[in-house]
């Protein structure tokens, strides 16, 4: 199946084709189909197989086949709970809008409010914010959602273990005039997601997709023994140099987190790191 296949307008297709994508993934194939058809969706598909622009690809659609007759608020409302992934979906949004006139802003925690104001005034079609922040803005009256056309939950599961229901209840009731809902976890399993499902979805098509091997993330997993501290530096230091070109390396403390930095960069090896309590554009 080709993206065209889907039914996707031309300009969606083009998107998808310059971010590298020829053919969409099980997911993809699962719930575009659904999405455009207006209903309701809950789906459950394993990182790295898609799940993005499965959402994505239905909601610009919408949003291409009926366009805003007059200025507005946001129309698509897509939640994620952390910081980080809100960026990544604002980026493959406007991938995704890259050859359109859609309009696509990101609103988090960590951000200066003016600029969070600047954003909600460009006439959005797509929001995609953190829980928290979305609803301060909400309270202080300066989001409104009663334009909202289609709410999208994403990693839902992480929003319920983050504690975030209450507030997605609560920002689903202020977009009470919604035509579409699809909520996205990485299980389905489990009571939360399920009444999660059941206060905010209405007889949606239930997806869960089982990736083809050729989808699935081929992952070697290696057990090294270090004798100390010294052995397992220098194991890592010969893993960097010669065996691969991209990583990301865990360690226990900030302490230790400063002195491997300090130590890599002193070999040339371009590194840059993250750590608990760093400024939003820091981390960014």
């Amino acid at each position: 199946m080709t993206f065209e296949e889907l039914e996707l307008d031309d300009a969606l297709c083009q998107g998808v084709a310059d971010m590298g994508f020829t053919e969409p993934t099980s997911i993809q194939s699962l719930v575009v189909p659904a999405a455009m058809d207006g209903r309701d969706v809950l789906a459950s598909a394993p990182t790295g197989t898609g799940k993005t622009a499965a959402f994505l690809l239905p909601a610009c659609q919408y949003l291409l086949d009926y366009p805003r007759k007059k200025p507005g608020s946001t129309r698509v409302l897509i939640l994620t709970p952390t910081r980080e992934l809100a960026l990544q979906v604002y980026e493959q949004a406007l991938a995704i809008t890259k050859h359109t006139d859609l309009v696509c802003g990101v609103i988090t925690g960590g951000i200066n409010y003016g600029t969070d104001r600047e954003t909600l005034d460009k006439g959005l079609d797509i929001l995609v914010a953190t829980p928290g922040r979305l609803f301060e803005h909400i309270q202080n009256e300066v989001a409104d959602c009663r334009d909202i056309e289609s709410l999208i939950l994403d990693e839902a599961d992480r929003m319920l273990d983050m504690g975030f229901s209450g507030i997605v209840n609560q920002i689903a009731a202020e977009a009470r005039w919604r035509k579409q809902n699809m909520l996205f976890s990485a299980t389905l399993e489990g009571a939360g997601v399920r009444q999660f499902a059941k206060e905010l979805l209405n007889d949606p098509a239930i997806v869960e997709a089982t990736p083809s091997r050729k989808e699935k993330n081929k992952i070697h997993q290696w057990y090294h023994h270090a004798d100390d501290m010294a052995h397992k530096e220098a194991l890592l230091l010969h893993i960097l140099q010669n065996q691969i070109t991209n990583a990301i390396v865990f360690v226990k403390t900030r302490d230790r987190l400063q002195a491997l930095k300090d130590k890599l960069a002193s070999l040339d090896i371009p590194v840059c790191w993250l750590q608990g309590e760093m400024p939003q554009d820091k981390r960014n």
